[in-house]
């Protein structure tokens, strides 16, 4: 989400991004920066987690493809850390379901998940499709209020009682959709499709983006803002 404070997520245009692969395996490596060249993205390349964080705090990209599998630190350490710093897209690539399962239960947030094998394509759709949530505009230009939240669908910014929020950019799209219909109870499969149509995602990727939702919004305010109704989904309070 684009912030005053955070030079990464300026506006750009998403098809000259820069893209960080960290990847252990050079094959894949290779094929991956060559398909995202072809695509007019840039890229650096990290074989390893310690290579990973250097690369990604001197060079700032503007989305991370992150294996889990790394020498040195593994793609859940790297992760941890990006979160920590900075708000910036990650795709995970993973082998096996108990990875993301893994991940899920970390409640990292990662922006997308891809398993191996893959082809190219799906990932070069992926990395379209998180960069065009991540910077493009939306058609929603009036501030949104509620309590003491404040949305600016423009400025893609978000206050909580006068104080600056930091959101990466699927908990934007899912607190804007909140706060859209106050009061309206989404599924799962609902919100999964409001917030990332183009991912094939499980649907309990939604919770882990709920709860670091929730998480970040009661540091700056009491209350529950976000409610599970159980066996249906979550709803905003109104």
């Amino acid at each position: 989400m684009k912030s005053a404070t955070n030079p990464i997520l300026e506006p750009m245009n998403p098809s000259s991004a820069l893209v960080l692969v960290v990847e252990d395996e050079p094959d894949i490596a290779t094929i991956l920066e060559n398909f995202l060249k072809k695509q007019g993205y840039r890229t650096e390349r990290a074989a390893d987690g310690e290579t990973a964080l250097a690369l990604f705090r001197a060079s700032h990209p503007d989305l991370v493809l992150l294996d889990i599998m790394l020498p040195k630190k593994d793609g859940i350490e790297v992760l941890k850390t990006i979160r920590r710093e900075k708000q910036t897209p990650v795709i995970m690539l993973t082998a096996r379901t108990e990875e993301i399962d893994k991940l899920l239960g970390l409640e990292l947030g990662a922006d997308d998940y891809v398993s191996k094998p893959f082809r190219p394509m799906e990932v070069m759709a992926r990395v379209k499709a998180v960069l065009r949530r991540s910077y493009a505009s939306t058609p929603f230009t009036e501030l949104l209020r509620l309590g003491g939240i404040e949305l600016d669908t423009l400025q893609t910014t978000v206050r909580v009682n006068g104080i600056s929020l930091e959101l990466t950019a699927t908990e934007f799209r899912l607190l804007q959709h909140f706060m859209m219909y106050p009061g309206r109870t989404f599924s799962r499969a609902d919100l999964l499709e409001a917030t990332m149509p183009e991912s094939s995602a499980l649907e309990r990727v939604i919770d882990v983006h709920i709860a670091n939702l929730r998480r970040k919004l009661s540091e700056l305010a009491s209350g529950e803002f976000i409610q599970n109704i159980r066996g249906i989904g979550f709803r905003l309070k109104p």
